[in-house]
């Protein structure tokens, strides 16, 4: 960016087909370091499919993704040609890209504590000590420090979903990814979850947030991305883009949410 703030996520061209569905019809967008994008858009507009992408849970048909400088899915070889990474290579660059999803995912026979610190110890190696240290520490980040030794099953949904956020910071991804996070949670329990994103959001944390909740994208996000059909219709400041879209789909979308 033209202030200097590094750019640390880069998409180019991303295409993601299902047979002959066309979900995603390429996306070019770049994301500064502590910046909140939110993404919003009409169920089948192509928002989680663009998540799953950026991670590579989907491989893309077409476009490139790069983290920090590193591209996704792909390397160099010796001859500068393109070759795919292996699952291991792959595995190792996903960890920079925390996603929590709509389901929690906890594992049940695991505590919290235990569910926060597995991927710290088995995937980077944590000594044990630093690893519950770390645990307890992001327990406390989502307001969960009493909860740590309590079963999933034990835990509300609310509660559970902020395990899987603390699970998602663990392994201390560059940028963390949330796919509707508060749509399986009753009314009152996404408040104290969409809490843990604010102050996320404040720390200076990247994020990039597909949500249907358009009153923390207009407060919380710096940035607005309006999908439709695959493609970015609107991109700008919440003002801009919440409170007068310019695209007619935009238009029509915020009429059926807001009202």
């Amino acid at each position: 960016m033209a202030d200097g703030t590094p750019c640390i996520l880069s998409v180019r061209g991303l295409r993601k087909s299902f047979g002959d569905t066309e979900v995603l019809r390429g996306i070019t967008v770049d994301v500064d370091v502590g910046t909140v994008v939110a993404v919003i858009g009409a169920s089948g507009s192509g928002k989680s499919t663009l998540l799953r992408c950026l991670n590579y849970l989907e491989a893309p048909t077409g476009g490139e993704v790069w983290v920090d400088g590193v591209p996704m899915g792909f390397h160099l070889g010796r001859d500068g040609r393109r070759e795919p990474d292996s699952a291991r290579d792959l595995a190792r660059k996903r960890a920079a890209l925390g996603m929590v999803f709509q389901q929690f995912n906890l594992w049940p026979h695991m505590t919290a504590l235990q569910n926060v610190i597995e991927a710290p110890l088995r995937v980077k190696g944590l000594a044990r000590q630093e690893a519950i240290a770390l645990g307890r520490d992001l327990l406390a980040k989502v307001n969960l420090a009493e909860k740590a030794d309590e079963y999933p099953a034990r835990l509300s949904g609310g509660q559970q979903q902020r395990v899987a956020i603390a699970r998602a910071l663990a392994m201390q991804p560059k940028v963390m990814l949330f796919d509707e996070a508060t749509s399986a949670l009753d009314p009152e329990l996404t408040g104290e979850v969409l809490d843990v994103m604010r102050a996320l959001a404040r720390d200076g944390t990247t994020m990039i947030v597909v949500t249907h909740e358009i009153g923390f994208a207009r407060d919380v996000a710096d940035r607005v991305l309006f999908l439709s059909e695959g493609r970015v219709e609107e991109d700008g400041p919440p003002g801009a883009v919440l409170g007068s879209p310019r695209s007619e789909a935009c238009r029509r979308f915020l009429v059926r949410v807001l009202h």
